[in-house]
């Protein structure tokens, strides 16, 4: 299923391939998507197309530098992102997308990342 999504001054715009709903997604508690309220939808790169604001993008890296938390610089609405936990895919907040969905939201312990990151490969592994 197409989405599309974008930032909240519409300079930043996107298209993705997701799931039938519902769609799966991620709510972290850690300190950035506490903050800024991130609802993680994890998209492929190859199924990820950004259409307009590659310009606009600002870059944010804190702790281990690996994320590229990318924002909007004109409205400042992270709409998606580069995570650490996905280095083949992007991370789409499902707050950006023009149509609401149907998710499947589960809890990710980005406070405790690592423990985290262990048990998400896990299940993904069918472990």
């Amino acid at each position: 299923m197409k989405a599309s999504g974008g930032c909240h001054c519409g300079a930043v715009r996107f298209e993705a391939e997701l799931p039938e709903p519902p769609v799966p997604a991620l709510d972290c508690n850690c300190s950035v998507c506490s903050m800024t309220g991130f609802l993680h939808i994890v998209v492929p790169h190859t199924e990820f197309e950004l259409i307009s604001g590659r310009d606009a993008l600002k870059s944010y890296r804190f702790g281990t530098g690996t994320a590229e938390h990318l924002f909007c610089g004109n409205c400042g609405v992270k709409s998606f992102y580069q995570p650490r936990s996905h280095p083949d895919a992007w991370s789409v907040n499902a707050h950006c997308l023009d149509e609401p969905l149907e998710l499947a939201v589960e809890q990710f312990d980005g406070r405790n990342w690592g423990q985290a990151k262990a048990n998400l490969d896990a299940k993904q592994a069918g472990r």
